[in-house]
């Protein structure tokens, strides 16, 4: 009983490589691996996070005794 678990927990091991294995190179293919290359490249290094802007600024209000709205 025990050797068959075993053999079909290997079985079990082999088929989720197997899908790891395609989601991986569906996922390249869908990107074209253009994603990770524009993250790397910094395309999206130069936007700007206006949530952290709306941030400083309320709290230069808090500071300055303002109300921050």
């Amino acid at each position: 009983m025990a050797e068959s678990a075993k053999s079909v927990a290997e079985r079990a091991e082999e088929r989720l490589e197997e899908v790891a294995q395609n989601v991986r190179e569906r996922f390249d293919r869908i990107t074209k691996g253009g994603f990770a290359d524009t993250v790397k490249e910094g395309r999206f290094g130069d936007q700007v996070d206006h949530g952290v802007d709306r941030a400083r600024d309320d709290e230069r209000r808090r500071k300055q005794g303002g109300s921050t709205g």
